[in-house]
Parts: C-alpha cells; sequence; structure tokens
C-alpha cells in the first residue's frame, strides 16, 4: 500500500483499497497501515532508541496523563525527517480529505507497565492540527495501549484499534466532536510509539533543507519537495 523506506515513501495501492480505508474512515475515525516503516529502516531505528534516554512527561491542557518521551536523538529525528514527505501527505489527504497537510510534528514516547504511566480522554485540537497518527516502535507485542475514540458529548465509544504490529502505523481523525486515548498497557511488555500530528500549518519543506548541520547525528538527502531519503544513522 504506502511504505516509508531508506529510499524514500513507496505507494502502490489500488483504488479498491484507497475506497476501503475512506469508508472506514468515515465510520470508525480510523485505519491502519501496516508495515508503514520497512524492516531494516525500523529495526535501525530501533538501535539508535535503545541508545537514547527517555525523561518522564506531563501533558499539559489535559487531564491526568504520564509517559516517558525520548530527548532528541539520531531516531527522533531521522523519523521526523521521514514523516514529512509529500507523497505520505497527499496519501493522508486522499483518504481523510483533510485541509491540505504542510508538515508532520511528533515524539517518541515509551509507557511501561506498572510504572502510572497513563493518558486521559482529550482531542488534541489546536496549532493546525488536522488529523493524528502512532506509528509503533516496540521490541515485542504489548498488552493494553489501545487507541480509543468516543464522542465528546455523549461519552459513546466509537471505536478501538490495538496496533500492535511494530512497524504499523494507526491514522485518526482529530474533531471537536470527538476525543480519544490510549488505555493503560499491562503485562509485562512496554509499548514505544512515534505519535504526532499532521498540520495544516507551519510549512516546514524548505526549513528541512537547510536544517542539517554537520555533526547532525544522521545523514540524508532532498530528492524533491518534501522527499528526503535517509542514508545512514550514525
Amino acid at each position: 500500500m504506502i511504505q516509508v523506506t531508506r529510499r524514500g515513501t513507496e505507494f502502490s495501492g489500488s483504488t479498491e483499497v484507497m475506497g476501503a480505508l475512506r469508508d472506514q474512515f468515515e465510520r470508525r475515525h480510523y485505519f491502519v497501515l501496516p508495515g508503514l516503516l520497512e524492516t531494516e529502516l525500523l529495526d535501525l531505528i530501533q538501535r539508535q532508541i535503545d541508545r537514547g534516554e527517555f525523561r518522564e512527561r506531563v501533558h499539559e491542557r489535559i487531564d491526568s496523563n504520564k509517559e516517558l518521551c525520548l530527548s532528541e536523538s539520531a531516531a527522533f529525528g531521522a523519523l521526523l525527517f521521514l514523516m514529512n514527505d509529500e507523497k505520505l501527505f497527499q496519501f493522508i489527504q486522499d483518504i481523510t480529505q483533510c485541509a491540505r497537510i504542510d508538515c508532520f510534528e511528533g515524539r517518541v514516547y515509551r509507557v511501561n507497565p506498572g510504572d502510572g504511566h497513563h493518558d486521559s480522554w482529550h482531542n488534541d485540537i489546536g496549532e493546525g492540527r488536522v488529523v493524528g497518527m502512532s506509528l509503533n516502535l516496540s521490541r515485542e507485542v504489548y498488552s493494553g495501549g489501545v487507541l480509543q475514540i468516543r464522542n465528546r458529548e455523549s461519552e459513546a465509544l466509537i471505536s478501538e484499534a490495538a496496533n500492535t504490529g511494530s512497524g504499523d502505523a494507526v491514522v485518526f481523525r482529530l474533531s471537536r466532536d470527538l476525543q480519544h486515548r490510549i488505555t493503560e498497557v499491562e503485562g509485562s511488555a512496554s509499548k514505544t510509539a512515534f505519535a504526532g500530528w499532521f498540520r495544516a500549518q507551519p510549512n516546514v519543506s524548505s526549513s528541512l533543507k537547510e536544517s542539517q548541520a554537520e555533526d547532525a547525528p544522521f545523514s540524508f538527502r532532498i530528492k524533491s519537495r518534501g522527499s528526503i531519503t535517509v542514508d545512514h544513522l550514525y
């Protein structure tokens, strides 16, 4: 269907597949992209995450919550560049019929079972956010950690998505009429994900072309507007 690789974003979806995704997004407010991150690239990023430092974080402007957030690293930088790709933007726009996407903003987070990590209902509306996405970077299959979507006024649960496949991504609607949360992770395995939002502003494509310093912890090449190839991570 669509896959982010070291050579760039590759698309091979049929009209039928695209139609099925649009229908699911319309009815259930989410869809899953299996294997969005290719296996080779996923392993490379996971190894960099293993070297990284996680710090406890509480998000403002929502109810009680707590998680671990990865400090800036080669893995975070590579993911940020890879997801800011014009082909991926166009694919998301075609499925969700959202406003024109100009950038993706995200973070790498981890929740450990038994450590008090939890989430609360919220909608992420604001700052030009139009669609949400969570990319599973976990090495093991975790229990719990399910994306739930509900009606804001009635609080009726609409959908649940257990995104447990490593390298898979779940894309979900952002709306003032909806709220979402991640259920607590159970068992022994942690959940690690790169989660964030496709945004209608600002446009980061031009700044990406100028942002790599000589001592950056990864190497990439700009092939065209918003299309980026990661050469290697140090």
